[in-house]
């Protein structure tokens, strides 16, 4: 059983899609179909740059989905194959929420990309650039990296937000709250059992209670957008766990605005329940944590011409 997996922010590169854009007209009907519902030339953007440009929040969260769809379509279009038959369930990582969703057919590329440029705005404008911060804790597990956070929250001053945002597989956890806290975090890191604790260049404290308006912000957006059932469950995010019914997808896609990421028990959950083939579109950074998670799961990354040519004949 096959699970279709889809990154987040933090894969965007400048020339993503360039390639796929050159290869095939479908890559360039989906580019073009992003840049029309937000008015603007985001695929100029990802395909020259400049970086600091497609770094923005609000630009690399619809640029990441649309190079995904994009590689989807190809996939799809040229190689004849659909994802309601060749799999059996969808996750994506924080924003690859929204891609798989709309993979699965629940939201319709024009509204992803709405969407995503809305939240991407909505989280920069959350807290003030500067008094947020997150940090990779490398070598850690939850339960240590919890312990480091609860720790980093004590601050002289009182209690600052400091909490896990993303449990991306044993040894990955990234932790998100006040810049305070979580520079204390990295202190202490090393002696609290990490091996090592990166400071992540990104402009705010994502998967954290300060997201709060940013969630409300969500869900008005979603209570006004169409979602329909996808075509296969979705691994949500915030409950490891699939689900399907409409109404359920926009309550936890606020929810994981503020939550934590599950992405290392959504890896378990899927094994669990059978699905042992994963196929990451659009990047490749979750297969190697399904890797890291579950050593006998079968992973694959697409995001060229030659990977979706190479998976067309294993299917």
């Amino acid at each position: 059983m096959r699970a279709f997996i889809f990154p987040g922010q933090g894969s965007q590169s400048v020339g993503m899609g360039q390639a796929l854009a050159d290869a095939s007209a479908h890559a360039r009907e989906v580019f073009q179909e992003v840049d029309d519902a937000l008015e603007q030339k985001l695929f100029a953007l990802m395909a020259g740059g400049p970086g600091e440009d497609l770094q923005l929040t609000q630009n690399a969260q619809p640029a990441i989905m649309a190079n995904a769809i994009a590689t989807l379509r190809v996939l799809e279009k040229e190689g004849g194959i659909s994802l309601a038959d060749k799999g059996d369930c969808v996750a994506g990582h924080s924003l690859g929420e929204y891609t798989a969703l709309c993979a699965a057919g629940a939201i319709d590329l024009a509204t992803t990309a709405r969407l995503l440029r809305l939240r991407g705005r909505a989280m920069q404008a959350a807290v003030p650039v500067g008094e947020g911060a997150m940090a990779a804790l490398l070598g850690a597990d939850i339960d240590t990296a919890t312990a480091i956070a609860a720790a980093a929250a004590k601050g002289a001053d009182g209690e600052e937000v400091c909490t896990v945002a993303n449990d991306n597989d044993p040894s990955q956890v990234v932790i998100s709250g006040k810049r305070g806290a979580i520079e204390r975090a990295i202190e202490l890191a090393k002696d609290m059992g990490a091996k090592r604790a990166v400071l992540l260049p990104v402009s705010a404290p994502f998967h954290c209670s300060l997201m709060q308006p940013a969630a409300e912000a969500m869900e008005e957006a979603l209570s006004h957008a169409q979602v329909d059932r996808p075509m296969l469950p979705l691994y949500a995010n915030v409950l490891a766990a699939p689900i399907s019914a409409p109404e359920e997808i926009k309550r936890r896609l606020v929810e994981q605005v503020t939550g934590m990421v599950r992405w290392r028990e959504s890896v378990l959950a899927m094994v669990g329940a059978g699905h042992g083939r994963f196929v990451e579109i659009g990047g490749k950074v979750l297969g190697p944590m399904v890797k890291r998670t579950a050593p006998d799961a079968e992973a694959t990354s697409i995001v060229a011409m030659d990977d979706i040519e190479a998976l067309l004949k294993s299917l």
